[in-house]
């Protein structure tokens, strides 16, 4: 499988955000999370960094 959980840095740790991520689109402001279930999530954040051999997005949220 190609998806990835999107964690939330936070500091010197990362926090898990949401799981089986299939889908990231940029919205105003921040970014839309798509799972492959169809759940959706929508964060203020930038992406900070992407592990695709982890399968993790790092996201970095904005104020």
């Amino acid at each position: 499988m190609c998806e990835a959980h999107a964690y939330l840095s936070l500091g010197d740790r990362e926090e898990l955000y949401f799981e089986n991520v299939d889908r990231v689109e940029p919205q105003e402001g921040g970014l839309v999370l798509e799972n492959i279930f169809g759940q959706r999530k929508i964060i203020k954040a930038r992406i900070k960094e992407l592990a695709l051999v982890d399968h993790k997005i790092i996201l970095e949220e904005v104020k």
